[in-house]
């Protein structure tokens, strides 16, 4: 079996300078007509492309799968922080439930996932941390607050009314 039948999806480079066919191609005289066409050849075989999100030269390198939302939703974590803490828990847990599986990925072969998408995913992480910290934060200064006018209620009822009026 030559080598050209071992590997048909490997591409090589044509050598123009060996002769193809091995045979002389008969020559006829010019009275006789056109001469036969030469019998079809299969063309080289071509390389397929790299699959969606890989690129070709990048030693088979991937990005980890959810590396970009992993940041996304820890940036969405700390703009959240705002709204009663309750709203930005819900990406940072997000977050940090697929930085895990993302990075038991990248753990059992760094080989083959990409060093900027193993940065985004920390870079995701540790935003999911903070707005996590802020979030708790945010949300227990909301509970402080209830507490301590749900007690002024219950202690002197009308000095809370003029407190609220005095709020309008």
């Amino acid at each position: 079996m030559s080598e050209e039948q071992e590997n048909p999806q490997e591409n090589k480079p044509i050598d123009l300078s060996k002769n193809q066919n091995p045979e002389p191609a008969p020559s006829q005289p010019l009275d006789q007509g056109p001469a036969t066409p030469p019998p079809f050849q299969q063309p080289p075989p071509f390389q397929q492309p790299p699959p969606f999100g890989q690129f070709g030269g990048g030693f088979g390198q991937q990005s980890l799968p959810n590396s970009t939302v992993v940041l996304v939703l820890g940036i969405l974590s700390i703009a959240f922080c705002c709204c009663y803490g309750i709203v930005g828990l819900i990406p940072a847990i997000i977050a940090l439930v697929l930085s895990k599986k993302d990075r038991v990925l990248y753990a059992a072969n760094p080989a083959l996932y990409t060093l900027s998408s193993y940065k985004n995913l920390n870079a995701g992480r540790i935003c999911a941390i903070i707005g996590l910290i802020f979030n708790i934060l945010s949300l227990l200064y909301y509970v402080v607050i209830i507490i301590m006018f749900g007690m002024g209620m219950l202690s002197d009822p009308n000095k809370m009314q003029e407190i609220l009026k005095g709020l309008q």
